[in-house]
């Protein structure tokens, strides 16, 4: 008796589906995609912003220099 069985859940859905109707509830299934979309790749650009890729370093001790082979000519 605690818990919705299938058959209230069925019975839920189709109320708000008669109240708000498909097209409105497509609709807003749209905007809640775009706006996690953004909220991703807004978190994305964060992170890019903040360390670049070619400049990462482990810690401040650390001296980032090419290896340059020595001839002996």
């Amino acid at each position: 008796m605690g818990s919705m069985s299938i058959w209230h859940w069925v019975i839920v859905l189709l109320v708000v589906v008669l109240l708000f109707g498909t097209k409105k509830l497509g609709n807003m299934g749209s905007d809640v995609g775009k706006a996690v979309k953004g909220f991703k790749d807004g978190v994305k650009g964060e992170e890019d912003k903040a360390i670049p890729p070619t400049q990462v370093v482990a810690d401040k001790s650390t001296i980032d220099v090419d290896a340059k082979e020595k001839s002996k000519f």
